[in-house]
């Protein structure tokens, strides 16, 4: 019964190794990654609130002077 020629698998393996590398390497350069992003410049809009022009106050029983 002939044994398997196991010699040439090492280069198998390593060149398709590299050939896989180099192909998904040219992949990720050619895609379009997007720019940098820039900022975007928040502004809090003012919501109209029934207490927004009251003044409140909670008073908690700690908070309270004692008597």
């Amino acid at each position: 019964m002939p044994q398997l020629d196991t010699s040439t698998w090492f280069t198998m393996i390593i060149s398709t190794l590299m050939g896989l590398l180099i192909f998904f390497q040219t992949k990720i350069a050619k895609h379009p990654y997007p720019s940098y992003p820039t900022l975007k410049h928040n502004t809090l809009t003012p919501s109209k609130t029934p207490w927004e022009n009251k003044w409140t106050k909670i008073y908690l029983p700690h908070s309270l002077p004692p008597q």
